[in-house]
């Protein structure tokens, strides 16, 4: 079965912990020893009725059990059957596409050792618990953590599991991966604790019930249908609300993840999801934080105490960014700072430059010729995460990265002299963290994310114990733990009104500059669950995307309702920013409202696209009650802007075929036709063309390749090239391997 389609790798949404260590893998609780596989599952699509799809597979192939029949989200069938007996799907015609459960691969090497108490942890770790602020703590609510699955025996969460089902190996038993079963998970298990652990560490919301459904295997890895098919899963064991700390890179509102995302919230499911960490770029986020009905999260950086190098001599100062398996940069003195490859390093600081060697070699070699830290500068601008933890041969000194420009001062000062630093620590103040994805989304330019949460250096549950993560994964389940809080307050209330109480009352966080940060980066600010319950106040939606401006002269509107929650009479009055040249608001006038009642506003933007700059245009109006304001976030696109023009190149064997392969792409902007290069990726030399098409359209495009066509096997640089209806040529680069079977 390893050659059925995989449509699309969902990816956990999480950044390196500040420290970790290795340990060895205990045994798993009570759960018993792991399957032997002479079963594959698969989840298929079909055409028509998937009822009536599971009476033909149980009348023409009883041997292939139907194991779950979906209808909901998406038509499909979860099958079970020895690999000979799926084969002879092959003839079936109504199955669209064919979904491989994950396989396993059984590894060596160990897990990162988490804190096994929470003695001894510090004040820059940020717990769960911090954030609820009210005497409510979510009992009765049903949360379904789609993920990595949920070590439920762990002591914290024991107490709230209470169910879920696997859709990696289609049963009951929603367990992390173990290292018996491939490379070991802690993903689902850290943004379950954040919503409702209830030990030694409590989570936002601790008496909430968690149901986990796992939907990604061995490292973290699964398929976009896995996803989906457990949004299905959850809706139908009645969640009251969905968490979904995982993504892709498809900027686009139409992906089939975005697709099930809103139909279960028309079904009566907020689904709470992670915006991403690909900032600080705009159009960043990825399905299915685009989804036009998803509460798309981004991540707040708490105040730290960050490690930086200071040299006296030229005022110079260098930020680290420690690797994720580095320990703490316990550097006391100041070192000589030695480029790695022009002499002894041994008790001093390396330098070295980032380049094709694993970040973990390079500590090791650095450690084994007695350097006490180890400094990697960037090969590109800016800073970038990496890794160093290895089960086998962990690191002891620390490892940190830092930019381009600084290891260029580094290596021009320590070449022309002794060059020492010594390390000192400032306090960093509350902002949105620069790894949180950005909006707006392609195509429909929503206004994205809708609300911020705490992402950084989060303590939660793992396996085995305690660990920090950041990450918009960690932001995510803190709105999905007030979210519980808020069903519990305020059972009667509808998404609409729930979700509405959480982006009114949020609380616009600054940027260094003191001034609010760009809607598209924190949307309407930081989540402030006391006053979400408690408010008086409700904006259904006080997001403002008013679209994509291509005539001369437009007028877009925007309609919002204002509901007085309180039991006493209310009046109301909105402002908007200075008109300017291009642009003037007309918004209505004052008004009052009664205990219980809502009021309709129109909002419209009057817009010259001549007078305006082409992109992005982003602000903020206010509604006043009183001495309160809430913020509504306003966005438009002017003409044109720097979004992606293709994305989420694809390609693989198409199912049941040995000599069909299937590729995809993604376009936000109508196309003429798209072409894709093999270049060498040694040489950069253009090799041959893959493929090119004149049938293209807006959204997902598939198609097929005869394997007879695809030429010599290897990995190449691909080039995804798109000639759009504007006439204008857009690209993009990714590693493309062509298999030896296909020549």
């Amino acid at each position: 079965m390893r050659h059925f389609l995989l449509l699309l790798a969902v990816a956990v949404l999480i950044l390196p912990a500040s420290a970790a260590f290795v340990m060895d893998v205990s045994a798993r609780g009570d759960r018993p020893e792991p399957k032997q596989y002479d079963e594959e599952a698969v989840i298929i699509e079909v055409d028509g009725s998937p009822g009536k799809r599971k009476q033909y597979m149980e009348t023409y192939h009883p041997s292939i059990a139907v194991v779950a029949v979906y209808d909901k989200l998406f038509n499909g069938l979860a099958l079970k059957a020895k690999p000979k007996q799926l084969e002879k799907l092959g003839t079936v015609d109504f199955i669209t596409a064919v979904h491989p459960v994950t396989a396993y691969q059984t590894q060596t090497g160990s897990p990162t050792q988490p804190l096994t108490s929470l003695e001894g942890v510090t004040e820059d770790s940020v717990k769960p618990s911090a954030l609820n602020n009210t005497d409510y703590t979510g009992k009765g609510v049903q949360v379904a953590v789609v993920d990595t699955g949920i070590d439920y025996n762990h002591p914290d969460l024991a107490g709230n599991f209470a169910g879920g089902y696997d859709l990696v190996d289609l049963d009951d038993d929603p367990m992390e991966t173990t290292a018996s079963e491939g490379m070991p998970t802690m993903h689902g298990s850290h943004v379950a604790g954040i919503i409702a652990a209830n030990g030694n560490l409590q989570g936002v919301a601790p008496d909430a019930d968690l149901y986990a459904y796992r939907a990604l295997g061995p490292g973290g890895r699964g398929t976009s249908v896995q996803v989906i098919a457990a949004l299905e899963k959850a809706v139908e064991d009645g969640a009251d609300v969905i968490n979904l700390s995982l993504g892709n890179a498809i900027n686009g509102p139409d992906f089939p993840t975005s697709v099930a995302v809103n139909r279960a919230v028309a079904l009566g499911v907020p689904v709470v999801i992670a915006n991403g960490n690909d900032g600080p770029g705009k159009w960043t986020i990825g399905s299915p934080a685009t989804a036009a009905n998803a509460l798309s999260v981004g991540a707040a950086a708490y105040p730290q105490t960050k490690p930086y190098l200071k040299e006296t001599l030229h005022d110079k100062k260098i930020p680290l960014q420690l690797m994720q398996g580095s320990v703490a940069w316990n550097v006391t003195k100041d070192y000589k700072i030695q480029p790695f490859q022009s002499g002894n390093v041994r008790g001093n600081i390396a330098l070295m430059e980032r380049g094709e060697t694993p970040f973990h070699e390079m500590a090791r070699q650095a450690e084994q010729a007695g350097a006490k830290a180890v400094l990697i500068y960037n090969n590109e601008p800016g800073l970038f995460q990496g890794m160093v933890q290895s089960p086998k041969h962990p690191v002891t000194i620390p490892v940190a990265s830092i930019t381009k420009k600084d290891g260029a001062w580094l290596l021009e000062k320590a070449s022309s002299g002794r060059l020492y630093m010594d390390t000192k620590y400032k306090q960093t103040e509350k902002k949105m963290a620069a790894f949180s994805s950005r909006g707006p989304v392609t195509v429909n330019w929503d206004l994205k994310p809708g609300i911020a949460a705490p992402g950084t250096n989060i303590l939660s549950t793992v396996p085995g114990g305690y660990r920090h993560l950041q990450g918009t994964s960690m932001a995510a389940p803190h709105v999905t733990g007030v979210m519980a809080l808020l069903m519990e307050a305020h059972p009667d209330w509808s998404i609409n009104k729930l979700v509405g109480a959480i982006k009114t009352t949020a609380q616009q966080i600054e940027n260094a500059n003191g001034e609010p940060s760009a809607p598209i980066i924190q949307g309407t600010g930081e989540i402030q669950p006391k006053q979400a319950i408690q408010t008086d106040t409700i904006i259904d939606d006080p997001l403002l995307s008013f679209g994509k401006i291509t005539a001369f002269h437009a007028t877009n509107k925007r309609t919002i309702t204002v509901t007085n929650t309180s039991d006493t009479k209310q009046s109301y009055a909105l402002t908007a920013p200075k008109n300017e040249a291009g642009m003037n608001w007309q918004l209505p006038g004052s008004f009052t409202l009664k205990p219980g009642k809502s009021k309709q506003l129109t909002i419209a933007a009057s817009l010259n696209s001549e007078m305006l700059a082409k992109g992005i245009h982003q602000g903020w109006l206010a509604l006043h009650r009183g001495d309160q304001q809430y913020d509504l976030p306003y966005l438009f696109v002017n003409k044109a802007a720097d979004y992606p023009k293709v994305m989420g190149f694809g390609f693989s064997l198409k199912p049941f075929s040995e000599d069909t392969y299937t590729y995809q792409l993604y376009l936000p902007d109508p196309a003429e036709r798209i072409e894709v290069n093999l270049y060498s990726m040694d040489t950069l030399v253009h090799d041959r063309t893959l493929l090119q098409s004149d049938d293209v359209q807006v959204g997902l495009n598939k198609g097929t390749l005869p394997a007879k066509e695809l030429g010599k096997p290897g990995s190449y640089r691909a080039v995804i090239t798109v000639k759009l209806e504007n006439g204008g040529m857009k690209s993009y680069q990714t590693k493309l391997n062509i298999p030896k079977h296909a020549t």
